[in-house]
């Protein structure tokens, strides 16, 4: 299955809750990825332009966005944004495909 790591921001108002009212917020994230049929393999919080990273495993692209747009309509986040990951193998086929792809930089001569 593909991995995923979303990077996230509380909204202030989310914060004073959690402060108020701390909780593990890991679970619930289990919970959502869980629920189409993924796995979460780890819930960070960190000091920086986001307040914490997730890495998901979930069986396909509308799966994790299915989750994500759960999330972000929820109101908790001021920012949630996901990447997908490739694996080794992944981009080294990717890259003998792009020697196979006949690019021209704008502007060039055909």
């Amino acid at each position: 299955m593909p991995l995923y790591l979303s990077r996230f921001s509380y909204t202030p108002e989310t914060w004073a809750r959690l402060t108020g009212h701390p909780e593990d917020r890991a679970e619930a994230a289990r919970s959502y990825i869980e629920s189409v049929g993924g796995k979460l393999h780890g819930f960070w919080y960190a000091f920086g332009t986001h307040d914490g990273y997730n890495l998901w495993e979930a069986p396909d692209n509308v799966s994790m966005a299915a989750v994500a747009l759960a999330i972000s309509g929820g109101g908790a986040l001021s920012s949630f944004e996901t990447t997908v990951l490739l694996t080794v193998d992944e981009t080294l086929d990717a890259l003998r495909r792009a020697g196979q792809v006949r690019y021209r930089p704008p502007g060039a001569e055909r």
